[in-house]
């Protein structure tokens, strides 16, 4: 049976664990793809980055990359919107993810953050699947979460670089902050 070849948008290197596994075990051909503007400050991002592209050479998958860091345009549309900040996250990162997919003639393209259970699972499906038909390309959608012990056990195991926080100023605030 001729593998499904897949995009898989990745946040970081500890949340691709178990949705590679998975996505392997289900007969899909994985590749990774970064884009993460919202990752605050920039030697977070650096360390995020080299992580992923560690992972995905030690384990011989495939990465393409939207390398960019956009702290500025970040913030110029979630301000004074910060309620709505994840949303413009998720669109933003599954949108290029749609749009790489699309362009590589891949079968699906789906997301690292449905690893996560911080993550509002019902948003990023939404959001997925309106940038798929938008784009031609299908979304799977996957509760990745059931192996979320597994993936921090092996991250730990692989002595990866684990972040305490999803990523922008707000959630590094919302994580380290003291009320």
């Amino acid at each position: 049976m001729k593998k499904k070849k897949i995009l898989l948008h990745i946040c970081c290197a500890p949340c691709s664990i178990y949705p590679i596994k998975v996505l392997n075990e289900n007969n899909y051909e994985v590749f990774g793809f970064w884009f993460n503007p919202n990752i605050h400050p920039f030697l977070e991002y650096e360390k995020r980055y080299k992580e992923v592209k560690n992972y995905m050479q030690n384990n011989n998958i495939k990465l393409l990359e939207k390398n960019e860091y956009n702290l500025e345009e970040f913030l110029r549309n979630v301000t004074f919107r910060e309620s709505q900040r994840c949303r413009y996250c998720y669109s933003e990162r599954l949108k290029y993810a749609a749009i790489y997919a699309r362009n590589g003639k891949f079968d699906y393209f789906t997301t690292t953050l449905l690893y996560s259970k911080f993550q509002n699972h019902e948003l990023i499906k939404e959001i997925g699947i309106n940038h798929a038909k938008e784009n031609g390309v299908k979304f799977l959608y996957k509760d990745f979460r059931e192996g979320w012990k597994y993936g921090i056990n092996k991250s730990k195991e692989l002595k990866m670089y684990r972040q305490q926080y999803c990523g922008c100023i707000y959630s590094e605030r919302d994580r380290y902050l003291k009320n």
